[in-house]
């Protein structure tokens, strides 16, 4: 497999099956347009778009069907909005069932084991639930203001769609003893307010605090913050405990908060982490590389993501970074010529070694994730990594004499005729 065809993750599996099963190849293929496949997948990219779209318009639906004057005036175009609804996302959930077998960590595993298995995961549970309360209303009496709970189960597939929900949900489940613990340490916060305001002011209000289930109300308002003030001391005792559970309310807040904030930072430098890794791994010019000089590498460069016919840069602009295509393909438009360029391919290196300008414009053709390295972390890279400054030197040479790019370049010689330039000339 070439690096061009990275991006399509496991699509050897299919072609690599006895007999080019159509069946099998089909599915594969429902796959990645359901599970986001290649980035530069234009059906894939529209189908997802198109579930998200619908899903907020559902959001939207049930919000405006609970007014009973929208209710009663566009009643007809809220049930095609749901009869609509239904039948895509139990096209979606039977497609996804189907294609479970797909997923990497299943595939070892029996075609019914692993659809069970997706059908038990989380998603695959919010999949069921968005379409299955539904269709049990058609056939079984069911209390129709439950099944328009459900509906907003939907907004939980969002989740699929969004990395940031995704690492949200991943920071809860990897923190949720730590959560739980502080719910722990606010429930006794509570009854030992509770109890103490019971005993201070217990005579003076005793509908209020009388008994510490009672004054367990005020405690928990008062610990979450809240302070809706329908309970308040009158003796001094009282006020001092209030005062002192206002301040142990900030702490009891502010520990929960700070977990979850921790958590998520974490989750989304693993995701970017993993990303970046994947990405710098994808680029022949760091083939051979350790997992050592990979994350030393990985240091000084940064990702970015541009879209179809987005220019990256342009002629005549000074020359601050090269680039490293990881996934998608740009196209160098040059004085006399185009050049296409894909996954794996680097360029704008000489513009910065020699501090020239822009000799072209890089337009992207579909959506491309590159690795930018900027200027100065060029020097850097080349002095840590003397087999990646020889890579770089080499395409430079060859450029400069004459040769039209291969799979590692992306320049014309005559780009690069004549001595070097001052720092005003143009060059890629």
């Amino acid at each position: 497999m070439t690096f061009e065809d990275f991006g399509d993750e496991g699509g050897a599996s299919a072609m690599q099956r006895p007999g080019g099963d159509t069946i099998a190849t089909l599915r594969h293929r429902l796959y990645g347009l359901l599970e986001h496949g290649p980035i530069g997948d234009r059906a894939g990219r529209i189908i997802g778009q198109f579930i998200v779209a619908l899903i907020v318009v559902n959001l939207i639906a049930v919000v405006l069907e609970s007014v009973p004057a929208y209710e009663a005036r566009w009643h007809t175009l809220f049930d095609v909005v749901e009869l609509f609804s239904l039948a895509v996302f139990t096209l979606e959930y039977a497609l996804r069932v189907w294609v479970a077998v797909e997923h990497a960590p299943l595939r070892h595993l029996k075609p019914g084991v692993a659809r069970l298995r997706f059908i038990a995961s989380p998603l695959g549970i919010i999949d069921l639930l968005a379409v299955l309360p539904f269709w049990l209303a058609f056939v079984a009496p069911v209390d129709l203001r439950v099944v328009l709970v459900f509906r907003f189960v939907r907004f939980l597939k969002l989740a699929r769609y969004s990395p940031s929900m995704r690492s949200l949900l991943a920071a809860l489940a990897s923190e949720r003893r730590a959560l739980f613990g502080c719910f722990v340490i606010l429930m006794g916060a509570t009854i030992v307010a509770a109890s103490i305001m019971h005993l201070v002011e217990g005579h003076a209000q005793p509908q209020n605090f009388g008994t510490i289930p009672d004054a367990m109300w005020w405690a928990i308002v008062t610990l979450s913050t809240i302070g809706y003030g329908d309970v308040v001391p009158i003796t001094v005792g009282g006020r001092l405990v209030a005062a002192a559970t206002g301040i142990a309310g900030l702490i009891m807040v502010a520990l929960p908060i700070g977990i979850i904030a921790s958590a998520f930072a974490r989750e989304v430098h693993r995701r970017d982490f993993v990303v970046t890794w994947g990405m710098v791994a994808r680029v022949p010019l760091f083939a051979g590389l350790s997992a050592i000089e990979i994350a030393d590498v990985m240091e000084l460069l940064r990702a970015e993501q541009i879209q179809a016919e987005e220019a990256l840069v342009r002629r005549g602009e000074e020359a601050h970074s090269m680039y490293f295509i990881a996934a998608g393909e740009v196209e160098i438009a040059l004085d006399h010529e185009r050049i296409r360029m894909g996954a794996g391919h680097f360029f704008g290196e000489i513009a910065v070694l020699r501090r020239a300008r822009r000799s072209a414009t890089v337009t992207a053709l579909k959506r491309t994730s590159l690795l930018v390295l900027d200027a100065h972390d060029l020097h850097a890279l080349m002095a840590r990594q003397p087999r990646i400054a020889e890579r770089i030197r080499a395409v430079a040479r060859e450029r400069l004499g004459g040769r039209t790019p291969g799979q590692k370049g992306d320049l014309l010689t005559e780009e690069l005729e004549g001595s070097d330039p001052p720092a005003g000339d143009r060059d890629l």
